[in-house]
Order: structure tokens, then C-alpha cells, then sequence
């Protein structure tokens, strides 16, 4: 098949536009080349493309989507929670190779990410030959490995709103690393904004966001002031477990139980909550 190294975005959006496959660092794509699972005719390189590079920091957070996992982790950029999710992903190839951009443009309801991404209400910056548009988070995966992509788009940013230090994410697998979590949960606790994200990932067909959750975890701060650190109670611990919990939609796989997913879910909320409110 042609392979195509791209020097420049425009150059790329080009390919794209001529029905090209984008190939940054491959984690996903090339599995499923190797199993057969999908057919590409053309292939266009997009890791050298600077436009993709972008890591800023300046009340309004911008990650590139060729940004790997562990430029995250070395530059200490992004976000706390997102740092967390970074060191959970693959081995150190794979996080050398993996890019913000791979894991939404593959769009599983497994991905590490993005459950961080959905509690920060971040933004998805596409371009194409035509236009550039953002989406926002909740409005771009529209099922398992799907999402509002059009032909000949190519992601190139993640945004969101600076949200302070108040947050984590916690996964929960079959061993402690190199593993598809059998459920995840990111919380942010925005205390500026007076906002607080959870998000749920491996529990439904997309990244689900716990409403009745937040809007729980919400009166807690509301009660003890967003300004300062909280010690929550085990009933209010166990409170935000049960509701995190009951927005799941989680099935029976090879990994684990519909109903194994929920007590992990409300366990890990507990524990989230414990670590996210003693933040200040």
C-alpha cells in the first residue's frame, strides 16, 4: 500500500481527503491490521507533524493529539488526573508510541483517557481541508469505537479549562498493568468553578457521565466550602459509590460481570471522593 510521510498538516488534511488512513503511533491501527479486522488501502504518517505537538498550560489547558503518554508524564503537563490515566496505559512502548490523539480517534468505551477528558469537559478540536470545528467531549463518541468524525477530518487538540489539582482517576483490571480496565472512573473537582466532573469508562457503549453523582458530590463541597479541604463521611462515601454505580450500563464480558463492574465502580468512587476532597 502507499505510505505516506507527511511534513505538514496541510499536506495531511490533503491525503485525508484523498480517502488516506492517519498513522501516528499505530497501537491501535496496526493490531488490527495484523488481525485482519480491517483493510486500509492508504496510509498517511502523521507523528512529524509539529501542529499536532502542541502542550500548553495557561488558564486554558491545550494538548496536541500527537502528544504521547509519556511526554505527559515526563513534562508533568495536561492535568493530575490525566497524568494518573497516562501511567496506566500499555508498557513503556506503547507510551512512548500512544498519543491523546489515538485513544479518541479510536473512540473505545475502554480507552484510559477518556473518561479524564469527559470529567474536564474537554473540548475536540478537528480540522480539515474545508474547515476547522471543536466538539465537545460529550457530543464526540457516539458508540463503541465510534464518534462525529467526518471523512477527510483529522483530531489535532484536546481543550479544556484549567481545573486546579483536586482530581484523580482510578482503574481497576485483571493485573495491575499492561491491561484493558475492567472499569474506570475520573473525578474532577474544580474548585474555581465550583463544577465537579465523573466519568465512567469500560461500564456502557460510550464514556458515561454520572449526573446524579456530581450533582451529590456537588452539595458536599456546597455545604463544606469549595475554598477549603473536606473529610467526607463513610454514608456520604458510600452515597456517591451507590449513585456512581447506578449510572453505570455495564455488560457481561471475558473481563468481568455486569454487576462485578457496578461494586468496582462504587468502590473506586469512594475512593476517589477521599482523595479529591482532602485536595484544597
Amino acid at each position: 500500500m502507499p505510505v505516506h510521510i507527511a511534513s505538514r498538516l496541510e499536506d495531511a488534511l490533503g491525503e485525508l481527503r484523498a480517502g488516506a488512513v492517519a498513522l501516528a503511533g499505530g497501537t491501535d491501527l496496526l493490531v488490527d491490521l495484523n488481525f485482519a479486522r480491517r483493510r486500509v488501502e492508504h496510509v498517511v504518517v502523521i507523528d512529524r507533524l509539529a501542529e499536532l505537538q502542541s502542550l500548553s498550560q495557561t488558564g486554558r489547558v491545550r494538548v496536541g493529539a500527537g502528544v504521547t503518554y509519556t511526554r505527559l508524564l515526563q513534562e508533568g503537563a495536561g492535568s493530575v488526573a490525566l497524568r494518573e490515566a497516562s501511567r496506566t496505559v500499555g508498557s513503556p512502548q506503547i507510551r512512548n508510541a500512544g498519543t491523546i490523539g489515538g485513544n479518541l480517534a479510536t473512540s473505545s468505551p475502554a480507552g484510559d483517557t477518556l473518561p479524564v477528558l469527559a470529567a474536564l469537559d474537554a473540548t475536540v478540536v478537528l480540522r480539515s481541508t474545508e474547515s476547522e470545528r471543536r466538539v465537545a467531549f460529550a457530543e464526540f463518541m457516539t458508540g463503541p469505537k465510534r464518534n462525529v468524525m467526518r471523512p477527510g477530518e483529522l483530531i489535532v487538540a484536546a481543550e479544556w479549562d484549567e481545573a486546579g489539582p483536586a482530581q484523580t482517576f482510578l482503574k481497576v483490571g485483571t493485573r495491575n498493568a499492561m491491561v484493558i480496565a475492567v472499569a474506570s472512573l475520573a473525578l474532577v473537582v474544580d474548585r474555581v468553578r465550583r463544577r465537579v466532573g465523573i466519568a465512567l469508562g469500560s461500564c456502557g457503549p460510550t464514556i458515561i457521565r454520572a449526573a446524579e453523582a456530581e450533582r451529590f458530590a456537588s452539595g458536599l463541597f456546597d455545604e463544606g466550602g469549595w475554598e477549603k479541604a473536606l473529610a467526607p463521611s463513610d454514608a456520604a462515601r458510600t452515597e456517591l459509590g451507590r449513585l456512581v454505580a447506578s449510572a453505570a450500563r455495564p455488560i457481561d464480558d471475558v473481563r468481568g460481570t455486569a454487576a462485578y463492574r457496578r461494586q468496582v465502580l462504587s468502590v473506586i468512587a469512594a475512593r476517589a471522593l477521599s482523595r479529591v476532597a482532602t485536595v484544597a
